[in-house]
Protein backbone atom coordinates (compact mmCIF):
# COMPACT_ATOMS: atom_id res chain seq x y z
CA UNK A 1 0.00 0.00 0.00
CA UNK A 2 1.43 3.34 -1.18
CA UNK A 3 2.14 5.70 2.02
CA UNK A 4 0.11 8.67 1.48
CA UNK A 5 0.01 11.83 3.74
CA UNK A 6 -2.02 14.52 3.53
CA UNK A 7 -2.40 18.49 5.18
CA UNK A 8 -5.59 20.24 5.39
CA UNK A 9 -5.78 23.91 5.75
CA UNK A 10 -7.88 25.38 8.81
CA UNK A 11 -8.46 28.67 6.68
CA UNK A 12 -8.39 27.61 3.19
CA UNK A 13 -8.52 24.43 3.43
CA UNK A 14 -5.92 23.00 0.91
CA UNK A 15 -4.70 19.62 0.42
CA UNK A 16 -1.55 18.58 -0.45
CA UNK A 17 -1.21 14.60 -0.85
CA UNK A 18 2.80 13.01 -1.00
CA UNK A 19 3.63 9.88 -0.83
CA UNK A 20 6.53 7.81 1.41
CA UNK A 21 9.49 9.23 -0.99
CA UNK A 22 7.97 13.41 -0.68
CA UNK A 23 6.49 13.12 -4.55
CA UNK A 24 3.64 15.49 -4.79
CA UNK A 25 0.55 13.03 -5.69
CA UNK A 26 -2.12 15.25 -5.95
CA UNK A 27 -3.35 19.21 -4.90
CA UNK A 28 -6.97 20.28 -4.27
CA UNK A 29 -8.57 22.98 -2.46
CA UNK A 30 -12.18 21.47 -1.06
CA UNK A 31 -14.50 23.52 1.61
CA UNK A 32 -13.67 23.38 5.45
CA UNK A 33 -16.21 20.77 6.35
CA UNK A 34 -15.17 17.38 7.58
CA UNK A 35 -17.76 15.65 5.79
CA UNK A 36 -16.58 17.30 2.97
CA UNK A 37 -12.89 16.25 3.12
CA UNK A 38 -13.70 12.64 4.53
CA UNK A 39 -15.31 12.18 1.15
CA UNK A 40 -12.49 13.88 -0.33
CA UNK A 41 -9.59 11.14 1.22
CA UNK A 42 -12.32 8.45 -0.14
CA UNK A 43 -12.64 9.44 -3.39
CA UNK A 44 -8.65 10.34 -3.99
CA UNK A 45 -7.08 9.24 -0.79
CA UNK A 46 -5.86 5.61 -2.08
CA UNK A 47 -3.36 3.98 0.52
CA UNK A 48 -3.58 7.33 2.93
CA UNK A 49 -1.67 6.61 5.95
CA UNK A 50 -2.44 9.77 7.92
CA UNK A 51 -4.06 12.98 7.18
CA UNK A 52 -2.72 15.80 9.75
CA UNK A 53 -3.61 19.89 10.04
CA UNK A 54 -2.42 22.89 12.14
CA UNK A 55 -3.42 24.10 14.83
CA UNK A 56 -6.05 26.93 15.11
CA UNK A 57 -9.78 28.08 15.28
CA UNK A 58 -11.24 25.02 13.24
CA UNK A 59 -9.11 22.17 14.22
CA UNK A 60 -11.05 21.17 16.64
CA UNK A 61 -13.83 20.83 14.63
CA UNK A 62 -12.33 19.29 11.64
CA UNK A 63 -10.29 16.99 13.68
CA UNK A 64 -13.12 15.57 15.43
CA UNK A 65 -15.36 15.21 12.74
CA UNK A 66 -12.55 13.40 10.20
CA UNK A 67 -11.55 11.36 13.15
CA UNK A 68 -15.59 10.22 13.51
CA UNK A 69 -15.19 9.63 10.35
CA UNK A 70 -12.46 7.09 10.49
CA UNK A 71 -9.84 9.31 8.22
CA UNK A 72 -6.35 8.60 10.14
CA UNK A 73 -5.90 12.24 11.21
CA UNK A 74 -3.25 14.06 13.77
CA UNK A 75 -3.05 17.68 14.91
CA UNK A 76 0.63 19.41 14.67
CA UNK A 77 1.60 22.63 16.78
CA UNK A 78 1.63 25.10 14.95
CA UNK A 79 4.38 27.04 16.30
CA UNK A 80 6.58 24.23 15.90
CA UNK A 81 5.51 24.11 12.28
CA UNK A 82 6.01 27.59 11.56
CA UNK A 83 9.92 27.53 12.25
CA UNK A 84 9.51 24.63 9.63
CA UNK A 85 7.67 26.60 6.89
CA UNK A 86 9.72 30.18 7.45
CA UNK A 87 13.15 28.27 6.19
CA UNK A 88 10.71 27.83 2.42
CA UNK A 89 11.30 30.64 -0.30
CA UNK A 90 7.81 30.92 -1.25
CA UNK A 91 5.45 32.08 1.42
CA UNK A 92 1.45 31.05 0.48
CA UNK A 93 -1.10 28.79 1.22
CA UNK A 94 -0.05 25.73 -0.96
CA UNK A 95 3.32 26.00 -0.51
CA UNK A 96 2.55 25.60 3.29
CA UNK A 97 0.38 22.42 3.12
CA UNK A 98 2.90 20.75 0.99
CA UNK A 99 5.64 22.01 3.36
CA UNK A 100 3.36 20.40 6.15
CA UNK A 101 2.89 17.15 4.30
CA UNK A 102 6.43 16.82 4.22
CA UNK A 103 6.90 17.56 7.66
CA UNK A 104 4.39 14.75 8.58
CA UNK A 105 5.87 12.61 6.41
CA UNK A 106 8.96 12.75 8.22
CA UNK A 107 7.59 11.83 11.27
CA UNK A 108 9.35 15.15 13.10
CA UNK A 109 6.97 16.89 14.64
CA UNK A 110 4.61 18.02 17.91
CA UNK A 111 1.46 16.02 17.95
CA UNK A 112 -1.41 18.57 19.83
CA UNK A 113 -3.42 16.40 22.24
CA UNK A 114 -7.09 17.58 21.25
CA UNK A 115 -9.43 17.68 23.87
CA UNK A 116 -13.01 16.29 23.74
CA UNK A 117 -16.42 18.60 22.89
CA UNK A 118 -17.15 18.27 26.37
CA UNK A 119 -13.90 19.64 27.52
CA UNK A 120 -14.09 22.53 25.54
CA UNK A 121 -17.68 23.55 26.64
CA UNK A 122 -16.56 23.77 29.86
CA UNK A 123 -13.42 25.66 28.84
CA UNK A 124 -15.95 28.02 26.66
CA UNK A 125 -18.23 28.65 29.72
CA UNK A 126 -15.19 29.25 31.43
CA UNK A 127 -14.26 31.65 28.91
CA UNK A 128 -17.26 33.15 28.85
CA UNK A 129 -18.10 33.93 32.78
CA UNK A 130 -14.43 35.69 32.35
CA UNK A 131 -15.39 38.21 29.88
CA UNK A 132 -18.52 38.88 31.83
CA UNK A 133 -16.05 40.05 34.76
CA UNK A 134 -13.66 41.85 32.87
CA UNK A 135 -16.46 43.68 31.36
CA UNK A 136 -18.38 44.16 34.94
CA UNK A 137 -15.07 45.84 35.95
CA UNK A 138 -14.88 48.09 33.00
CA UNK A 139 -17.76 49.61 33.73
CA UNK A 140 -17.71 50.02 37.13
CA UNK A 141 -14.20 51.78 36.75
CA UNK A 142 -15.76 54.13 34.23
CA UNK A 143 -18.36 54.67 36.23
CA UNK A 144 -16.42 56.01 39.48
CA UNK A 145 -14.27 57.99 36.87
CA UNK A 146 -16.73 59.40 35.72
CA UNK A 147 -18.77 60.08 38.91
CA UNK A 148 -15.34 62.19 40.06
CA UNK A 149 -15.05 64.41 37.42
CA UNK A 150 -17.85 65.73 39.55
CA UNK A 151 -16.12 65.64 42.80
CA UNK A 152 -18.41 62.50 43.47
CA UNK A 153 -17.09 59.10 44.92
CA UNK A 154 -18.85 55.81 44.47
CA UNK A 155 -17.60 54.21 47.53
CA UNK A 156 -16.83 50.61 48.33
CA UNK A 157 -20.14 49.60 46.41
CA UNK A 158 -19.20 46.18 45.74
CA UNK A 159 -22.70 44.71 45.56
CA UNK A 160 -25.66 45.87 43.01
CA UNK A 161 -27.76 46.92 45.91
CA UNK A 162 -25.00 48.97 47.61
CA UNK A 163 -24.46 50.76 44.33
CA UNK A 164 -28.01 51.44 43.97
CA UNK A 165 -28.55 53.05 46.97
CA UNK A 166 -24.89 54.97 46.86
CA UNK A 167 -26.08 56.19 43.52
CA UNK A 168 -29.34 56.90 44.55
CA UNK A 169 -27.69 59.62 47.52
CA UNK A 170 -25.34 60.93 44.97
CA UNK A 171 -28.17 61.76 42.56
CA UNK A 172 -29.82 63.94 45.72
CA UNK A 173 -26.79 66.03 44.85
CA UNK A 174 -27.14 66.14 41.22
CA UNK A 175 -30.58 64.86 39.71
CA UNK A 176 -29.07 66.15 36.63
CA UNK A 177 -26.75 62.78 36.54
CA UNK A 178 -29.50 60.38 36.63
CA UNK A 179 -30.23 60.43 32.81
CA UNK A 180 -26.67 60.73 31.94
CA UNK A 181 -25.52 57.14 34.56
CA UNK A 182 -28.68 55.50 33.97
CA UNK A 183 -27.20 53.84 29.99
CA UNK A 184 -24.22 52.83 32.28
CA UNK A 185 -26.23 51.27 35.27
CA UNK A 186 -28.37 49.19 33.16
CA UNK A 187 -25.63 47.78 31.21
CA UNK A 188 -23.94 46.56 34.25
CA UNK A 189 -27.21 44.88 35.62
CA UNK A 190 -27.84 43.24 32.61
CA UNK A 191 -24.08 41.99 32.82
CA UNK A 192 -24.44 40.93 36.75
CA UNK A 193 -27.75 38.86 35.97
CA UNK A 194 -25.76 36.68 33.56
CA UNK A 195 -23.17 36.63 35.37
CA UNK A 196 -24.91 34.95 37.79
CA UNK A 197 -26.89 32.53 35.77
CA UNK A 198 -23.18 32.15 34.01
CA UNK A 199 -22.02 31.13 37.64
CA UNK A 200 -25.50 28.39 38.39
CA UNK A 201 -24.05 27.03 34.68
CA UNK A 202 -20.55 26.42 36.25
CA UNK A 203 -21.57 25.19 39.14
CA UNK A 204 -24.22 22.17 37.99
CA UNK A 205 -21.64 21.14 35.21
CA UNK A 206 -18.99 21.11 38.54
CA UNK A 207 -21.73 18.71 40.61
CA UNK A 208 -22.30 16.34 37.99
CA UNK A 209 -18.55 15.85 37.04
CA UNK A 210 -17.15 13.11 39.73
CA UNK A 211 -13.45 14.67 38.95
CA UNK A 212 -15.12 17.86 40.07
CA UNK A 213 -16.75 16.82 43.28
CA UNK A 214 -13.69 15.00 44.41
CA UNK A 215 -11.31 18.24 44.03
CA UNK A 216 -14.45 20.24 45.70
CA UNK A 217 -14.14 18.58 49.26
CA UNK A 218 -10.63 19.65 49.41
CA UNK A 219 -11.08 23.02 51.70
CA UNK A 220 -10.69 26.20 49.14
CA UNK A 221 -11.46 24.43 45.89
CA UNK A 222 -14.93 25.36 44.24
CA UNK A 223 -16.59 24.94 40.89
CA UNK A 224 -14.70 27.64 39.13
CA UNK A 225 -11.45 26.08 40.61
CA UNK A 226 -12.41 22.41 40.09
CA UNK A 227 -13.22 23.07 36.15
CA UNK A 228 -10.91 24.99 35.49
CA UNK A 229 -8.15 21.75 36.28
CA UNK A 230 -10.46 19.37 34.45
CA UNK A 231 -10.84 21.70 31.85
CA UNK A 232 -7.15 21.85 31.37
CA UNK A 233 -5.77 18.94 32.62
CA UNK A 234 -8.77 16.54 31.13
CA UNK A 235 -6.77 13.35 31.33
CA UNK A 236 -4.28 12.84 33.70
CA UNK A 237 -3.26 9.51 31.73
CA UNK A 238 -1.18 11.70 29.10
CA UNK A 239 1.56 12.79 31.81
CA UNK A 240 4.11 10.59 32.09
CA UNK A 241 5.56 10.98 34.62
CA UNK A 242 2.42 12.57 36.12
CA UNK A 243 4.13 15.41 37.46
CA UNK A 244 4.23 16.92 34.02
CA UNK A 245 0.74 17.78 34.46
CA UNK A 246 1.99 21.20 35.48
CA UNK A 247 2.55 21.96 31.97
CA UNK A 248 -0.53 22.99 30.67
CA UNK A 249 -0.46 25.80 33.62
CA UNK A 250 2.64 27.04 31.73
CA UNK A 251 4.45 25.66 35.23
CA UNK A 252 8.20 24.42 33.98
CA UNK A 253 11.02 23.02 36.30
CA UNK A 254 13.78 25.59 36.67
CA UNK A 255 16.97 24.24 38.06
CA UNK A 256 18.30 25.79 41.07
CA UNK A 257 22.50 26.19 40.89
CA UNK A 258 24.05 22.84 40.03
CA UNK A 259 22.20 20.80 42.50
CA UNK A 260 20.05 18.03 40.87
CA UNK A 261 16.90 19.02 42.28
CA UNK A 262 13.96 20.46 40.42
CA UNK A 263 11.56 23.68 41.69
Amino acid sequence: MMGNRAFVSDKTTHICVVDSEGAVLRRDVVASDPEVLAKWFERHGNGLVQVVLETGPLSTFLYHGLNERGVPVECICARHAKGVLATRVNKSDVHDAEGLAQLARTGWFQRVHMKAFATHIDRAALRIRAQLITARNAMANQMRGLLKLFGLRLGAARTPGRRADRLATLYRQRPDLEPLFAPLVAAMEAIENQLHASNRLLEERAAADPVCNRLMSVPGVGPITSLTFTASVEDPQRFEPPRDCRRPFGLSYAAIGASSSMA
